[in-house]
């Protein structure tokens, strides 16, 4: 699965790997949670013949995919992820997966190893190269009963590739610049069309960093939850323990997560 990640490119930078002609300016965030807002980019944006202006643009979403027939969305689950090999089919991900598929741009991601009925060891999971990745996104804008209008979304994940299966079952799906617009392009890609690029990347593409148990709280938000730390296996006489990186209180660039609500 997906619950966690984090964008610390700059706009520049991410505007260039994206293939957008411009992008709201944002800060670096280093513990993007469920609910909050995260960057999608779409295709089919209106532009007048000849122009080299492209064709996809980027909006803020909320995290958590709210289908067009809900009617209480207090008593609707939270729909961070859609499971890849189902998402066609499934009623609450169809339509979205037919006419508003997005790229999600991110740095890495976290998971956690599970420890019985508990979260254990968490990890950074980042490309191996550095740069930012894009993972497979599913949008939908839904209408309140008040009449507002909310934009959602939801993180695709599939089978996990060999570099992180030891950590959990699932990843998310990403996709390659060169599948950008083969994804995006929702009128004349049907579903079935870009099935294909919904697997596990290629074994090696990301690395697995553990690191301490300060991602846990969204509060901590700054570049420190990312550094390595490996817990002792056993506390042995005369051995030092590891020193977790120091908290920082929240407030200040590092902690600005951009709420929605």
């Amino acid at each position: 699965m997906c619950g966690r990640f984090a964008l610390t490119a700059t706009p520049d930078q991410t505007t260039t790997f994206l293939g957008l002609d411009d992008i709201e300016p944002f800060p670096a965030r280093y513990n993007i949670a469920p609910t909050q807002p995260i960057t999608m980019v779409l295709s089919g944006a209106p532009k007048a013949p000849g122009s080299n202006r492209s064709d996809r643009s980027s909006l803020l979403v909320r995290w958590g995919l709210i289908p067009t027939w809900v009617k209480d969305t207090r008593q609707f689950p939270l729909l961070i992820n859609a499971r890849s090999e189902s998402a066609a089919e499934k009623a609450s991900f169809r339509t979205a997966m037919r006419h508003r598929r997005t790229l999600v741009p991110a740095s890495g991601f976290y998971e956690w190893r599970q420890a019985g009925s508990r979260k254990g060891q968490a990890y950074w999971v980042r490309p191996r190269n550095g740069g930012i990745v894009a993972f497979a996104g599913l949008m939908e804008t839904y209408a309140e009963p008040g009449g507002s209008e909310m934009d959602t979304g939801a993180i695709m994940t599939t089978a996990a590739n060999p570099d992180i299966a030891h950590i959990h079952d699932r990843m998310p799906v990403v996709i390659h610049p060169e599948d950008f617009s083969r994804w995006l392009d929702c009128r004349s890609q049907e579903p079935r069309a870009v099935a294909d690029l919904l697997r596990p990347v290629e074994e090696g593409f990301f690395e697995a960093i553990p690191v301490s148990d300060l991602v846990n709280k969204v509060a901590n938000s700054g570049p420190e939850i990312q550094e390595r730390f490996v817990a002792p296996a056993a506390d042995l006489p005369g051995e030092p323990k590891p020193v977790k990186p120091a908290r920082k209180k929240p407030g200040g660039d590092d902690a600005d997560q951009m709420s929605l609500f």
